[in-house]
This record gives structure tokens, C-alpha cells and sequence, in this order.
């Protein structure tokens, strides 16, 4: 069910879930910039990005694409790498392009632990919260993982590659919005979303049997 439908099926939990919702995108926001924080950059810090206060996360379009598709975005977090020590450059690249998608992961885990910890007593407006909470952060996890610029994955593939491919990301960024939107249209993001939600399970029957 989609944000739309749930809206005029249950306003109470379209309302719970938007709030739920605009939290994993605040989340991964969030994530980026703690972890560069921990590496010695203080950007995000300086310009009041570390916080749970959506007014200083919410990106109007975003938001809006948000509550009407169910997917959308906030305003990025500043990074600034030259403020990561030189030997540790490379690996900040990695970790704070990755702390976005893992956040979304962690919530994903949660939601479908504590569906997994309520059965099989969940269901009605719970069952779809905890479903669309999980469904949501999984799409955003794969969806950031595309490993074209702009996105997180391009830059964790950065971190990894040599050098001298950062001038094909450069040259690949002016169209990555193009290239991102036909692997969309062609489900190439529903493998990655399926095998997701297959380890997290997985992981969850190892502490969970039965």
C-alpha cells in the first residue's frame, strides 16, 4: 500500500508513517555527517546538521515526493574531506558514504525485528507501518548504493578504485540522474532490495529460531 491509499485508509497511520518515514531520510542524513565527525570533519557539526530537528534536514521537493510516492529525500549533509587527515582520506570517503545506507539498513533490521519479537500478534495499522518502514529504508539503502555519481554508491566505489577513474565519475555525473532513473524503470533495484531483505531475515532467524 502506498502513501496515497494508506491516507485515505487510515490518516492516523499515514500520519505515524510519514513522521517514521521522514526520519530514515533525516537518519541517513544524520549518518553521514556523524561519521565524517568522527573522522576529523566538522562541518556538518558547525552548521547545526547533526540533529533530529527536521527544519534543518527537510528539502521542500523532497518532502513532498516523500508523503506522495512514499520515497524522497533531504538536503545533504556538507562533507569536507580536506578536513579528514591525509592517510585517512580514502577510508573516510568509504565509511561516510556508506553511514547513510547502513542507518537505513539498521532501521530496516529493526522494523522487521520488532514485527518478527510481535508475532503473531501484529496487525491492522502495525503491520503496515512496520512493513512499509522496513520496505522504504531497504529501497533507500539499495537506491544510495547505485554506483553512479552523485550517489552513495559511486563514491564508496571511489574509495576503492584508483585514482585515475575519478575522472570517468566526472564525466558520468552530468548524466547520472538519466542513468539512475532507467535502472529504476527497469526494476535493477529489486534484486538488491530482495537480497537485503533476505540476510536481514536470515540474521534474525539465527537469534529467533522457529
Amino acid at each position: 500500500m502506498g502513501l496515497i491509499q494508506l491516507l485515505f485508509k487510515d490518516p492516523t497511520a499515514f500520519v505515524i508513517l510519514s513522521v517514521l518515514l521522514l526520519y530514515s531520510v533525516i537518519f541517513h542524513e544524520i549518518a553521514h555527517g556523524w561519521v565524517a565527525y568522527k573522522m576529523g570533519d566538522p562541518t556538518a557539526k558547525w552548521l547545526g546538521r547533526l540533529t533530529l530537528n527536521p527544519v534543518k534536514h527537510i528539502d521542500p521537493f523532497g518532502s513532498v515526493m516523500l508523503l506522495l510516492i512514499g520515497f524522497g529525500w533531504a538536503k545533504p549533509v556538507p562533507v569536507n574531506l580536506e578536513n579528514i587527515p591525509t592517510d585517512q582520506r580514502r577510508k573516510g570517503l568509504i565509511l561516510v558514504s556508506a553511514a547513510g545506507v547502513t542507518a537505513n539498513i539498521i532501521i530496516a533490521f529493526s522494523a522487521m525485528l520488532i514485527f518478527r519479537l510481535m508475532a503473531p500478534a501484529p496487525s491492522g495499522m502495525m503491520t503496515e507501518i512496520l512493513f512499509l518502514l522496513a520496505k522504504i529504508n531497504l529501497i533507500l539503502a539499495a537506491f544510495n548504493l547505485i554506483p553512479i555519481p552523485p550517489l552513495d554508491g559511486s563514491k564508496i566505489l571511489m574509495g576503492f578504485a584508483p585514482e585515475s577513474w575519478n575522472r570517468v565519475f566526472h564525466q558520468i555525473e552530468p548524466y547520472g540522474f538519466f542513468i539512475v532513473l532507467g535502472l529504476l524503470l527497469i526494476g535493477a533495484l529489486n534484486p538488491v532490495i530482495n537480497l537485503f531483505q533476505n540476510l536481514i531475515l536470515a540474521l534474525i532467524s539465527v537469534f529467533l529460531p522457529g
